[in-house]
């Protein structure tokens, strides 16, 4: 018989950090979204787009900062805060990307 090896751990998921994640992918999408209706319009873009725009910075930034505290607590999981901390780095990437777009034109 084989013997079982259990592991005990006070290790769980911060909501902090899940909520990380959800921004980014919120922004993420968002931003997605945004770029390709304003694409398929030829460029022409509504006030609603950039209110988008603002939020989806606004939501980064805030899911930023969220992973960024996670990640320095100590007995957590780390898929989480590292996910969420790459999701919103990735979205202010892509927002300061357009930025740079927008102002060549």
């Amino acid at each position: 018989m084989r013997k079982k090896n259990y592991i005990f751990t006070n290790k769980k998921h911060s909501d902090k950090a899940i909520m990380s994640t959800i921004l980014g992918v919120i922004s993420l999408v968002s931003l997605g979204i945004v770029t390709y209706l304003s694409y398929s319009q030829g460029g022409v873009m509504h006030g609603g787009y950039g209110v988008t725009g603002v939020l989806a910075t606004v939501y980064s930034l805030i899911g930023l900062i969220l992973g960024v505290l996670t990640l320095r607590d100590k007995d957590i999981y780390r898929f989480f805060p590292v996910l969420g901390t790459i999701l919103n780095v990735i979205s202010l990437g892509g927002i300061s990307f357009l930025l740079y777009l927008g102002s060549r034109l």
